[in-house]
């Protein structure tokens, strides 16, 4: 079976001999109704709505909530007495091979299953079938069988096969990318680099494991020696997965090597780290690498950063801090931050952490023609609409110190500083904090209370620090569990080992981690933001001066409203969210004592 499939028959409908039918004379709400999912009250409210809109009945049903998209491609099924089939993920790509693309976008169809000679698929609207059963048999020797599925499943589907098709056709037969370099004069230009024979299987691997870890959302490639051979990893949503077998060891120099090229690195020194970058050209749009070589005592291993805007990007296609899904209070802060008319928005967390995307979605959420807002990053993640963004070129001479001088120079109402990692770039975002603008940045801190050290280590004086600051914020990502969760009472020595009053929460319904799947056997599905939001009024700066212990200052916040990540994601494990022990791998364990 190529897609996985959960199928659900209506054991009163009879099993028809051909694909073709025609559709029963009763209406889809008296199927509704009988089955259950509609009320009669439910039915005459879409009924008066159809009068009024010219709506369809599903449409209004989903719109009013009445019927999810499997509940009404169910029902549909029932109409049309076909089969009801809830599509999962696609596994064999040679399946989808058999239908061209450009007739599975026409009738919005997904073959799903394929045995001897009957290939089945899958439609959302019984109306297509006639020609798309007449199309399919003119052009493969199969018999075709129907079934009904949700409409928008499948068009997710499509949307996949559609992106994965065109990533494919922009890499010629032997999977040569285009490397993008950067020329003299600044522009970019693709460079077809000349490989022999002996060399492309190897181009082919590094090219098809960066392929590979796009398609799958992956944040990091990392090659490693072993002594079982080479080992491919990928990072998704934060946690590390194994691509392929180990690979044979003696293929690890040529791997690093076409690396090194790749990333204009020197080819022949393998004794000392190096670091680097490149950028290619995948399906009409940019994505930068940056890459690190580290040897060891079996051979190099190196480290693949993905910059890829188009997974930064949220679906629905504009930054907003309403979808970060904060809860309200905190959501609030951060908005009334913001609008601060001067001062400095500091983020901190570790690498990875989503601190870029939160102050993207924060320059979106201040962003108008009244203002002017100019970013200096390394690199521009993503292009936002109206902003002034600059690279960081070291290579140029362009650092942030130096971009950030020039930026003040064009009268910008609010900035962005991607990194604060020196004295002098911290000397000069105070300054600009300080003399009127509002400046976003980051600062790599394992908590809040640690930033001050950070900055003191840059050699900054803490009154001046504590004059530009206007809040800190403390980020993570926590991972959040997938359709397939389920219930589950944990034991009293999980409670107490995380930290937790065993009476207070020994009756509450936790979840837990299962897999399928649409979440790859991780029980997981995607990440959300947790964040610690400390305002520092002036009760807090004094205080921060005064330098007292990290208890004092926490417990000062915590009077002032400050809701720390260990308590923000143990509320995400409360609402179901997420597991306890995902808490415990994101966040430290509070004693009880």
């Amino acid at each position: 079976m190529d897609i996985k499939t959960q199928i659900f028959e209506n054991t009163n409908l009879k099993k028809a001999a051909s694909p073709v039918k025609a559709y029963k004379k009763i209406r889809m709400g008296d199927w509704a109704l009988t089955s259950g999912y509609l009320t009669q009250k439910q039915i005459d409210v879409v009924a008066a709505k159809m009068k009024i809109t010219n709506q369809r009945f599903g449409q209004i049903c989903l719109q009013e909530g009445f019927l999810d998209d499997e509940k009404l491609a169910e029902v549909l099924a029932m109409q049309s007495d076909y089969r009801y089939v809830r599509l999962k993920e696609i596994d064999d790509p040679e399946l989808l091979k058999i239908v061209p693309f450009d007739l599975m976008s026409k009738y919005q169809l997904i073959p799903y299953e394929k045995s001897e000679n009957i290939l089945k698929i899958a439609l959302s609207e019984p109306e297509n079938h006639f020609h798309a059963v007449d199309e399919l048999e003119m052009l493969i020797d199969m018999e075709i069988r129907i079934a009904i599925a949700s409409e928008k499943k499948i068009r997710e589907l499509l949307k996949k096969i559609e992106v994965s098709q065109n990533v494919l056709e922009s890499v010629s037969d032997d999977m040569r990318l285009p490397l993008v370099k950067e020329s003299d004069d600044g522009e970019d230009i693709l460079s077809f680099e000349k490989v022999s024979a002996e060399e492309s299987p190897i181009v082919r691997l590094v090219n098809s494991t960066i392929l590979d870890a796009i398609n799958k959302q992956a944040s990091d490639i990392h090659i490693e020696t072993s002594d079982i051979g080479v080992i491919i990893r990928y990072r998704i949503d934060g946690m590390l997965y194994q691509a392929t077998e180990p690979i044979d060891i003696s293929h690890i120099n040529s791997i690093v090597s076409r690396i090194k090229v790749m990333s204009e690195l020197d080819i022949s020194e393998k004794r000392v780290p190096q670091d680097g970058r490149f950028k290619l050209k995948i399906s009409d749009r940019y994505i930068d690498f940056r890459v690190s070589v580290l040897p060891t005592i079996l051979g190099e291993n190196v480290s693949i950063r993905i910059l890829d805007s188009e997974s930064l990007m949220p679906k629905a296609g504009e930054f907003h801090l309403e979808d970060m899904g904060l809860p309200g209070k905190e959501l609030k802060k951060i908005q009334r931050m913001i609008r601060a008319p001067y001062g400095m928005f500091l983020m901190t967390g570790p690498t990875g952490s989503g601190k870029t995307t939160t102050l993207y979605r924060t320059l979106a959420e201040v962003n108008s023609k009244e203002v002017k807002i100019i970013t200096i990053e390394d690199p521009v993640e993503y292009q936002l609409k109206g902003i002034m963004q600059i690279p960081v070129n070291e290579k140029k001479g362009l650092t942030f110190a130096r971009g950030l001088r020039s930026i003040l120079r064009h009268d910008p109402d609010k900035i962005l500083v991607g990194e604060i990692r020196d004295s002098e770039t911290a000397q000069i975002a105070l300054q600009s904090a300080l003399t009127g603008h509002l400046v976003f940045t980051t600062v790599h801190a394992n908590s809040s209370f640690e930033v001050l050290n950070r900055f003191v280590h840059m050699g900054i004086d803490p009154y001046n620090l504590m004059s530009a600051l206007n809040c800190i914020v403390a980020q993570r990502l926590i991972r959040t569990l997938c359709d397939c969760r389920e219930k589950t009472n944990l034991s009293k020595e999980m409670i107490i080992e995380s930290g937790l009053e065993y009476n207070q929460y020994r009756d509450h319904i936790f979840y837990e981690a299962k897999g399928c799947d649409a979440c790859n056997g991780t029980g997981y599905k995607g990440r959300k933001a947790i964040v610690e939001i400390i305002e520092l009024d002036d009760d807090i700066k004094t205080l921060f001066i005064e330098k007292p212990s990290f208890s004092v200052l926490k417990k000062k916040a915590a009077e002032k409203g400050t809701v720390y990540l260990r308590k923000a994601a143990i509320q995400e494990v409360l609402n179901g969210e997420t597991t306890l022990m995902e808490a415990n791998r994101v966040t430290f364990i509070e004693s009880n004592d």
